[in-house]
């Protein structure tokens, strides 16, 4: 039989709240997925899980970014995959420069076309 162990619960203090997305591995166990809300921003976050040092222990959850700006996307609801670079790559629902969004509708926020992000250390 199966068992289910929570790994994360969120708690909108800044690490988002919403995944809706896979998530992926890291070649160290890491975890890497994103929220389409919550962050500092509640515009969603892109987030890493770090595994506990003993089974049993807590993993450690670390926003790595927090939309915000309109500029660099909102509402990620797709999963990341790792470039060659070793950067996490994605998506983001809404959100993106100005720009290149002569099509789209302005909203009180930003454009709302979308992105395609990257997200490096």
């Amino acid at each position: 039989m199966w068992t289910e162990v929570v790994l994360h619960n969120f708690n909108n203090s800044g690490d988002g709240n919403f995944p809706t997305a896979n998530l992926i591995f890291d070649e160290t166990g890491n975890l890497y997925g994103t929220a389409s809300a919550g962050g500092d921003f509640n515009q969603g976050t892109v987030f890493r899980l770090t595994p506990p040092a003993s089974q049993g222990g807590e993993w450690e959850e670390t926003t790595l970014h927090s939309f915000g700006s309109g500029a660099d996307g909102r509402q990620p609801t797709g999963g990341l995959i790792f470039g060659l670079d070793g950067a996490l790559y994605g998506t983001a629902s809404q959100g993106g420069s100005k720009k290149n969004s002569t099509n789209c509708l302005l909203d009180d926020y930003a454009w709302t076309c979308g992105a395609v992000l990257r997200v490096a250390p």
